[in-house]
């Protein structure tokens, strides 16, 4: 399970979150995995004190991330992040520009290649790495990384090259769950 997630307690009345892969920070521990339930801070710490203790034990942390789409869902969704922010950098929308590409199977996804967009998932990527010292990700739906605004696959993905060229995530490791 992503350690970021939409929790379903913090759902507006009527929403549940049976999934649990839907994400609204690409950059915050899920508070609920941590013990200190009404700190934020707190949860940052105890992740970091893990991942020390992993590697002290020889274990390297490999962390579970979704940059594929995100909790607000397709056009029924609630406007909880990036919807709000810039709708169409953010998502792959249909060709009437009022409803979402759905090429994941969860609802809206997100345009990993849009310049806005890369660059958020790739501070993501280098802040998991340098400032919680994870060793890697695994990538759910990667195949997002390698499609165009209009869902289409593409070579040589942008974000791609540049993950692999940035010089903090260029030692990751990284696991693709492949979709297509």
């Amino acid at each position: 399970m992503p350690v970021y997630q939409f929790d379903s307690s913090d759902a507006p009345p009527g929403l549940t979150n049976y999934w649990g892969y839907d994400p609204i920070s690409f950059f915050a521990p899920h508070l609920a995995h941590g013990t200190k339930h009404d700190d934020p801070l707190g949860c940052v710490d105890e992740f970091k004190t893990i991942v020390k203790a992993l590697h002290r034990a020889g274990i390297e942390v490999i962390l579970d991330v979704v940059y594929n789409h995100t909790a607000e869902g397709d056009e029924h969704g609630p406007t909880l992040c990036f919807r709000g922010l810039e709708n169409s950098f953010y998502y792959m929308l249909g060709s009437d520009r009022a409803t979402y590409a759905n090429v994941t199977g969860a609802g809206n996804t997100l345009q990993a290649n849009h310049s806005v967009v890369k660059r958020r998932i790739l501070d993501s990527l280098r802040y998991w790495v340098s400032d919680m010292h994870v060793d890697g990700f695994r990538v759910d739906l990667a195949s997002v990384f390698s499609r165009n605004d209009s869902g289409q696959p593409v070579l040589n993905a942008p974000i791609i090259w540049e993950i692999d060229s940035d010089p903090v995530l260029a030692g990751t490791k990284l696991i693709a769950e492949a979709w297509d």
